[in-house]
């Protein structure tokens, strides 16, 4: 079995976003067992697990990041769509698009601590597109 769906997330502020919660309400009913991947359709943002209990993890995630990939550097030559956005490429880049979760008794197998978060690199990035691929039995 594979069930596809699209849904779009709503717009947030620059940030790490925990969206676990907003992820699995737009889930079809989810197999016994098998595998969830999440694709975010967008060059400026980025899919990610970490720790979902301290809020302070996400602040410092984005001012790691904002350290990492400074803006207006003097050698970025895409720089028309504003000082945040060739740095949200970067960022994308380096963490990534998409993420894949086992299924496990009808339930995403995710550690403790684990949570989905949006890593949102633009300022005014509006709201994302998520494409959610569910392949199970």
């Amino acid at each position: 079995m594979i069930e596809q769906t699209e849904f779009a997330l709503a717009p947030r502020r620059r940030g790490i976003h925990l969206v676990t919660g907003d992820i699995l309400r737009q889930l079809p009913v989810l197999p016994r067992k098998g595998l969830l991947n999440l694709l975010v359709k967008h060059t400026s943002a980025a899919l990610a697990l970490n720790e979902n209990a301290d809020p302070d993890v996400r602040h410092d995630l984005t001012e790691i990041f904002n350290r990492l990939v400074p803006e207006n550097a003097p050698y970025y030559l895409h720089t028309l769509e504003g000082d945040d956005d060739m740095p949200a490429h970067a960022k994308s880049v380096m963490v990534g698009a998409s993420l894949t979760i086992p299924i496990t008794d009808g339930r995403l197998n995710l550690g403790t601590w684990q949570g989905i978060y949006l890593c949102e690199f633009r300022d005014y990035g509006g709201s994302r597109k998520i494409v959610a691929t569910v392949i199970g039995e």
